[in-house]
């Protein structure tokens, strides 16, 4: 129901909003007895605008009264409010100690780590972080009513924390409290992007979930998953390794000529050697020289290694599928075999700096080792039996 009168100079009321003539018929309506869904059909509102409403403007005796009801939805509706943590001096206190207090050892000594300066910048090369308690805004705000049940006034949402750390107008924390954040970002990622996580060139038809149930019930070779192993530098490894045998290939990757002296251009390919241009030649030349029955597919995490996916194809005959993201289970032969590599090439250390021979080397060394999955035969062993029983197949068929 329209307000039957208003000031002229008054704003228009939002159809969000109850006016104070609704109010007043509410007001009516509660005291006759009625309950909230009755109210919201005579009203024409939603019963969960009454039940807020009367949960946010009754009086302490939860009686309603329109003039007072009216008061307290102004005094609400006032902007900029003041934000919780410029104004409640422990809450705000609470939050910073969780957030930036220091690390003790077991005696209660304070430990002092790196002397890092703020920079406010959205990204960078990774350097030493602060040392401190670094709890989560979500931990700070789901840990208060823990710590104080009977204290209404110190609760805050984590979004609050947040917003006092990256919107300055909202005051109450020091900017330079974002460095004590996990991710240590001086501005916040918009959620839209955070959740964009797929890649341009990966299509619903080519996800793992369109991979024929074969593959997953390790029935038929020839099938297999790959992954790049990175190391310092911007070196890399590729490995594949074939679901049924847990045969493995390494891919040398050598990085282009000029890396780490001229500046890449837009457009043109990565001078590191774990490109795409780079990866699909590496997996072209060592892939094609397997017989055709031992090369029917590829699984890769979405990484933009395998942006060339489609040459790949055509110059392989591999059908590529591709993981859902942050799925690296979904390839769980190749992350255990990777697991096992970092025996050779410890993360933290130039991968670089080793040569074919080398990598070819460690490959025969995994492939040397027995395994409780192929009943302690050894993957060569495995992969061997293979290609026999295939060229007895071929010998047989033609005779």
């Amino acid at each position: 129901m329209p307000p039957t009168h208003r000031a002229a100079s008054a704003p228009a009321l939002s159809g969000r909003y109850l006016c104070v003539a609704e109010r007043e018929e509410l007001a009516i309506l509660r005291a006759q007895g009625l309950g909230v869904r009755e109210i919201a059909r005579q009203l024409t509102r939603a019963a969960s605008t009454i039940s807020r409403e009367l949960r946010r403007n009754a009086d302490g005796r939860e009686r309603y009264r329109a003039t007072r009801a009216q008061d307290y939805a102004k005094q609400s509706a006032r902007r900029p409010k003041p934000a919780r943590l410029a104004t409640h001096t422990k809450l705000q206190a609470y939050v910073q100690d969780r957030l930036a207090g220091t690390v003790a050892a077991p005696d209660g000594t304070a430990v002092r780590g790196p002397n890092v300066r703020w920079k406010g910048r959205k990204q960078g090369r990774r350097r030493p972080r602060r040392w401190s308690s670094a709890w989560s805004p979500e931990q700070i705000a789901r840990r208060l009513p823990v710590d104080f049940p009977e204290d209404p006034t110190m609760r805050i949402s984590h979004e609050a924390i947040y917003q006092a750390l990256y919107v300055q107008a909202r005051g109450g924390l020091r900017r330079e409290l974002t460095a004590y954040l996990r991710t240590g970002r001086a501005l916040r990622v918009p959620r839209a992007r955070s959740r964009k996580r797929g890649k341009p060139f990966v299509t619903p038809e080519i996800m793992i979930s369109e991979r024929p149930p074969e593959v997953a019930d390790r029935a038929v070779p020839g099938h297999w998953e790959g992954d790049l192993i990175m190391g310092l530098r911007s070196s890399a490894i590729g490995t594949l390794v074939e679901r049924v045998t847990r045969y493995t290939i390494l891919l040398y990757l050598r990085a282009m000529e000029g890396h780490g002296r001229i500046l890449r251009t837009r457009g043109t390919p990565a001078l590191a050697g774990h490109g795409a241009v780079a990866v699909r030649d590496a997996i072209t030349r060592t892939i094609g020289l397997l017989p055709e029955h031992l090369r029917k597919s590829l699984t890769w995490d979405q990484g933009t290694e395998m942006a060339q996916h489609v040459q790949l194809r055509i110059d392989t005959g591999l059908e590529i599928y591709f993981c859902d993201p942050r799925s690296p289970w979904q390839r769980g032969s190749n992350e255990n075999t990777n697991g096992l590599l970092r025996q050779y090439f410890p993360k933290g250390t130039d991968i670089g700096v080793y040569g074919p021979d080398d990598l070819a080397a460690v490959a025969r060394a995994l492939n040397m080792r027995p395994r409780k999955t192929l009943n302690w035969r050894t993957p060569a062993e495995a992969f061997d039996a293979l290609l026999k029983s295939h060229q007895t197949t071929g010998v047989a068929s033609t005779g």
